[in-house]
């Protein structure tokens, strides 16, 4: 009996011992299941961002690959276009689009420092992209220097070299490489979000089961069951926000797809259209050109090979004619020069050389000329009213714009008409014709009775390569370089025409009134040169024929030449010969230009004069590697390589090395 009391006392010492411990049994669960929950929620929040932040960090890398594979592309087109049209402004922009390409590749590079994959090909995209660099810049520098052809064939090889398909293979290798790397961390998002949830499941159960403990406790049952029902929002919360950005990361996935397609298919397309452009336009001006420079040399050529013909029948008996006749044959060799300069001025606005001109005598003294060049079934009409005022143009510009307005008028007549070239003396007020300044001005107009022309051909006269005559028969480039010449005189040109009553051309220049001005042309190019001592001069010149030809020019001056066929000896030479007092130098040679020579010469010989000969008027314009020294432009006359040999040797300035210093 005892010992059964003593069993039912310890029976019921152990329960109540159990009602006691077990409230802090519960409470240490509950704390202990909280904490646990608290610690998967917040380890599978933290791995959900990491994983959205790296899944953001790989669509940055695809977007800036792809902006700077844009660029790259945009730099090309922009150099494509700078090779064809030789636009200067053209030059800089490419330069600004390949600077900010290199921006963007350095910004591609930071944006990957921390991917050890992507680190070896992005630098290896940065390697190529430097080589790439080299060769376009190779390409804008032939460009320059106004070797337009080499350009362009270059520019066509470089579209097939091996660093731009290494480029675009770095590009897609960085980009597969981040696709790879995004698709793993689309699946760690997944998994983030899975066990999201499953913490979510969880919590529910340990909330159930919570919640049935807590009926043992009312306090602890009321504490526990509030902080469940917290967490299980937040939970909730955080699974819809995953959800969310999910979403929202697949459906910008998918639009980055499509626009990256889509951008492809433009620029594939945007590409042939540009090249089939390219090529139309480059076929068609070789056309225009090839057929206008033949017409309009040939009546240059027509007037030299009749001349020479005519002296070499009469160089016996009729010297006097035979001297006539060679006379006309220099004038028109003259004249087919000047052509050339103008069609080169054109490309690169060669500068002018101007004089005072009395406009009734240049008019008067091209009437051979002009009824040799349109020929016999043309009345031409002289009218010469200028009376003595003169204007301060260059005299071959000028003659070949009078020429070129007799031929259009000539064309316009089909061979047969009227021509009337008048000059008057006229005071316009500011703002009359054109932009024309308050003052007085000689009018020059060419009329004829041709055909006219309608109001849409009027307002197109100007543009360059504009024309309306059948292919061969004309450049369009003529009124567009007499229009750029009476604007660099200040003056205005004005065409009225009527269609089947003929057209008329007034060109309007500014009178020389200034006493400087007028005397300028006191001297001419061919007035002869002054008389010097013997020089002993260095010609350098790789020619062997030009080379020929001017040591025997120098030996008729009474100057002791040396000749050096080759940029590279001229050191050498200059070296074993120290009485040399002149260096003649072409400009465009192989291995170096001339300028270039000059300035690798050693210091002991810089201070000698040097005279630059070339016969590529783009030379002149860059007149910052002349350095300020004489530049003779090829054909000259016996007497003009005399003047410009006097004025190097004097130091004197010279109009024409002072513009190309400009």
């Amino acid at each position: 009996m005892a010992e059964a009391d003593t069993h039912m006392e310890q029976g019921g010492a152990l329960r109540a011992l159990a009602r006691r411990v077990l409230p802090f049994l519960l409470v240490l669960l509950l704390v202990g299941s909280l904490g646990a929950l608290l610690y998967t929620a917040s380890n599978a929040t933290r791995d959900h961002q990491r994983a959205l932040a790296e899944q953001q960090r790989s669509f940055e890398v695809i977007a800036l690959a792809r902006r700077f594979e844009a660029q790259v592309a945009r730099s090309e087109v922009t150099l494509a276009r700078y090779v064809i049209s030789l636009d200067p402004n053209t030059g800089r922009l490419f330069q600004d689009q390949w600077r900010a390409a290199a921006s963007q590749l350095r910004t591609l590079a930071f944006a990957t420092r921390k991917s050890t994959w992507q680190r070896g090909n992005v630098e290896a995209l940065g390697y190529a992209f430097e080589q790439r660099g080299r060769t376009l810049n190779a390409i804008g520098l032939r460009t320059t220097y106004d070797q337009k052809m080499a350009a362009l064939a270059a520019f066509h090889q470089a579209g097939k070299s091996r660093d731009l398909k290494r480029i675009t293979a770095l590009l897609n290798i960085v980009i597969d490489a981040e696709n790879a790397r995004l698709r793993e961390r689309s699946l760690a998002v997944t998994l983030a979000g899975d066990r999201t949830e499953w913490v979510g499941k969880t919590s529910r159960l340990l909330g159930l089961a919570l919640l049935v403990s807590a009926l043992f406790t009312a306090w602890l049952a009321h504490s526990a069951y509030d902080d469940r029902r917290r967490a299980r929002r937040q939970a909730e919360q955080e699974t819809e926000r995953a959800d969310r950005l999910e979403a929202a990361v697949r459906a910008r996935t998918a639009e980055l797809s499509d626009a990256y397609e889509q951008l492809q298919r433009e620029s594939a397309e945007r590409a042939e259209a540009q090249d089939n452009l390219r090529q139309m336009q480059k076929m068609d001006a070789v056309g225009q050109l090839t057929g206008g420079i033949a017409h309009d040399f040939n009546n240059m050529l027509a007037v030299v090979v009749g001349g020479l013909e005519l002296a070499k029948r009469n160089l016996r008996l009729k010297p006097v004619e035979a001297a006539r006749h060679l006379d006309n044959a220099l004038d028109g060799a003259n004249r087919a020069s000047a052509l050339t300069r103008r069609l080169l001025a054109f490309a690169r606005s060669e500068p002018l050389l101007p004089t005072a001109v009395d406009p009734d005598a240049l008019v008067a003294g091209m009437a051979d000329l002009i009824d040799r060049t349109i020929g016999d079934q043309i009345i031409v009409t002289l009218n010469g009213k200028a009376s003595g005022w003169r204007i301060f143009v260059d005299q071959h510009q000028m003659e070949n714009a009078i020429l070129n307005l007799c031929v259009n008028a000539r064309d316009a007549m089909d061979g047969r008409g009227h021509l009337t070239l008048s000059t008057a003396q006229v005071s316009l007020k500011a703002g009359e014709v054109g932009d024309c300044a308050a003052g007085d001005y000689v009018e020059l107009s060419v009329a004829d009775d041709g055909c006219g022309m309608t109001p849409e051909v009027l307002a197109r006269v100007f543009e360059p390569f504009f024309t309306t005559k059948p292919v061969g028969k004309g450049t369009g480039l003529g009124l567009s370089q007499i229009f750029g010449f009476v604007r660099q005189c200040e003056g205005e040109i004005r065409i009225e025409s009527q269609v089947g009553e003929g057209s008329s051309v007034r060109i309007y220049l500014p009178r020389c009134t200034t006493e400087a001005e007028c005397d300028a042309d006191a001297v001419q190019p061919g007035g002869g040169p002054v008389e010097q001592p013997p020089t002993r001069i260095l010609v350098v010149e790789d020619d062997p024929r030009v080379l020929n030809q001017t040591m025997a020019a120098l030996r008729e001056l009474g100057h002791l030449p040396l000749a050096c066929d080759h940029p590279s000896k001229a050191a050498r030479l200059l070296a074993n010969n120290g009485d040399i007092g002149l260096i003649i130098s072409d400009v465009l040679m192989p291995d170096m230009t001339g300028p270039e020579m000059i300035k690798a010469l050693p210091p002991h010989v810089r201070h000698l004069p040097v005279l630059f000969v070339t016969g590529y008027a783009g030379d002149v314009s860059q007149g910052a590697d002349f350095e300020g020294h004489l530049v003779l432009r090829k054909p000259y006359t016996l007497a003009a390589l005399g003047q410009a040999l006097s004025t190097a040797l004097s130091g004197l300035p010279h109009p024409e090395a002072a513009a190309a210093a400009e």
